[in-house]
């Protein structure tokens, strides 16, 4: 009887078995796909190392230097910083201390990474004191603010008010928590532009501005630093700076997430 290659079956460990091609393909297809997702994961960088103040640099200028790493009394109200203990391991980036407001020379000074950043998301904690006043400044020219505007009605926000991209626009409605207890702050931010010659050709933007879970600012442009940035000038990356000069504040679980390759 003559052998017919129509009625032949095919081995399933066969070069040309159609199932064994397909899922050779969908294998390939798969690690592409897994490569390319691989390759656009965002970096998260954490420039608060819990221990000391390695990685930050102080602002030049006459006051008297507040930041330290510790931890507060059970009263957060009264916002004593504690000093480490030998081998313990701080999680509070502050310039609390007693006798703020009054003390000469004037204390409190502005902090700011050795890093620099350019578009980046922005997750971190604060706490403040009852009247206290600080703020985040991305690339050390634009500022969120920070503020005690506890109970505030959203009619009566400026940009002085939490939550305010400062010379730019108030916060859309107060989220602020009472002064005291930790609140969380997340920053989606796009840096501003140039091209080849060095000429700006898109303006700095605030994506997304959440605070304590609720947003409150959306696609808010910058065009220009504002008040009390590091330099003044507007650059392709900077550092993440935060203010010093107004108030007791504290920072925890510092975030800084950048897209792959920045």
């Amino acid at each position: 009887m003559a052998f017919s290659s129509e009625n032949a079956t095919i081995s399933p460990f066969s070069r040309n078995n159609p199932m064994k091609q397909n899922l050779f393909l969908l294998t390939v297809m798969i690690f592409a796909l897994s490569s390319v997702l691989s390759a656009a994961e965002p970096v998260i960088k954490r420039p608060f190392n819990g221990t000391n103040l390695d990685g930050w640099n102080i602002r030049a200028g006459s006051n008297v230097n507040c930041w330290t790493v510790g931890t507060f009394e059970a009263n957060a109200m009264t916002l004593e910083a504690q000093p480490l203990r030998a081998g313990a391991r701080g999680y509070m980036l502050n310039n609390l201390g007693a006798d703020w407001r009054d003390a000469r020379p004037r204390r409190g000074i502005d902090i700011y990474t050795e890093e620099k950043f350019g578009d980046c998301t922005i997750k971190l904690e604060f706490l403040i004191t009852r009247g206290s006043n600080s703020g985040v400044y991305l690339m050390g020219e634009y500022e969120v603010q920070i503020h005690d505007s506890f109970g505030k009605a959203d009619d009566t926000l400026h940009q002085g008010d939490m939550g305010a991209i400062y010379s730019a626009a108030a916060p859309s409605t107060n989220a602020a928590k009472e002064p005291g207890v930790w609140q969380t702050m997340e920053i989606e931010f796009v840096a501003p532009r140039f091209d080849a010659q060095g000429n700006k050709i898109a303006s700095a933007l605030f994506k997304r501005v959440v605070l304590n879970g609720v947003l409150i600012q959306e696609n808010i442009e910058v065009r220009a630093p504002t008040g009390g940035g590091l330099t003044m000038r507007e650059a392709a990356t900077g550092p993440l700076m935060f203010q010093g000069t107004h108030g007791p504040v504290a920072f925890r679980n510092i975030e800084v997430i950048v897209p792959q390759g920045e």
